[in-house]
């Protein structure tokens, strides 16, 4: 496991490296909403991932290597954020061994403060461990969306941040309370799978609306909320999508 996690680490430094030349240069023209900087992160991702024997989904590319762990790879969670310029936009990895979920790195680059955690060994922050808030009513939390909610149902205040993966693992650390999709809005495992397992291993807790499976590593989507405590969960859940 600590060479698992190794190669993450490698493989999200090196993509950091990448992108610096390339921010700001807009859209591929490759496929929608596609960034420049999305195509060479993901190059970076198949080279170092696949060059280590795993089994690489990325968002950008699908299914590529073999091996007995695979590793679902947003090489970019918050393109926006990073090609404008926004500091708030990650590399997202997730390794899962027979379906499970054992690994999990998340690293903001425009601060380089980095979450990670191995299922059974708690998560940390820039290696110090770290817990949720512990928030358990909704009228006091602090909730960040996918998407824009049509309502206020409650919540003390929310957020949009952009970049899934990093704002689960505000919830993980206690920064934020709860983190969901409102509307329309859908994740895909790439998104979320990372900072799920950071989240679960501080002691976060975690459903999809419609009582979907959240850990695959299939091209689906997922509509997922997490949160600090169950009483906070049970709330949200109880509101159903915003």
């Amino acid at each position: 496991m600590r060479d698992l996690l190794a190669n993450l680490r490698v493989c999200a430094d090196e993509i950091g490296r990448s992108i610096e030349a390339h921010r700001g240069r807009g859209y591929s023209g490759l496929r929608e909403t596609q960034y420049h900087l999305d195509v060479v992160a993901d190059e970076v991702a198949r080279r170092v991932l696949g060059g280590a024997g795993l089994r690489v989904v990325s968002e950008e590319s699908g299914v590529t290597g073999s091996g007995p762990y695979t590793v679902v790879v947003d090489p970019i969670d918050g393109s926006t954020n990073c090609d404008r310029g926004v500091p708030f936009y990650t590399t997202s990895l997730a390794a899962l061994r027979d379906g499970e979920l054992v690994a999990g790195y998340v690293v903001n680059h425009a601060t380089g403060t980095a979450y990670e955690a191995e299922r059974g060994a708690g998560a940390t922050r820039d290696g110090q461990a770290i817990g949720t808030s512990g928030c358990d009513r909704l009228g006091e939390a602090v909730v960040a969306f996918s998407g824009l909610p049509d309502h206020h149902a409650g919540w003390a205040q929310f957020r949009a941040l952009g970049a899934a993966s990093l704002e689960i693992c505000l919830v993980a650390d206690g920064s934020l309370d709860a983190y969901g999709v409102a509307q329309r809005s859908t994740l895909n495992p790439w998104d979320y799978l990372a900072g799920l397992l950071i989240a679960r291993e501080a002691g976060a807790v975690d459903a999809d609306y419609r009582g979907e499976e959240l850990v695959t590593d299939g091209a689906v989507v997922r509509r997922p909320i997490i949160a600090a405590t169950e009483r906070l969960l049970g709330e949200l859940v109880q509101i159903g999508p915003l």
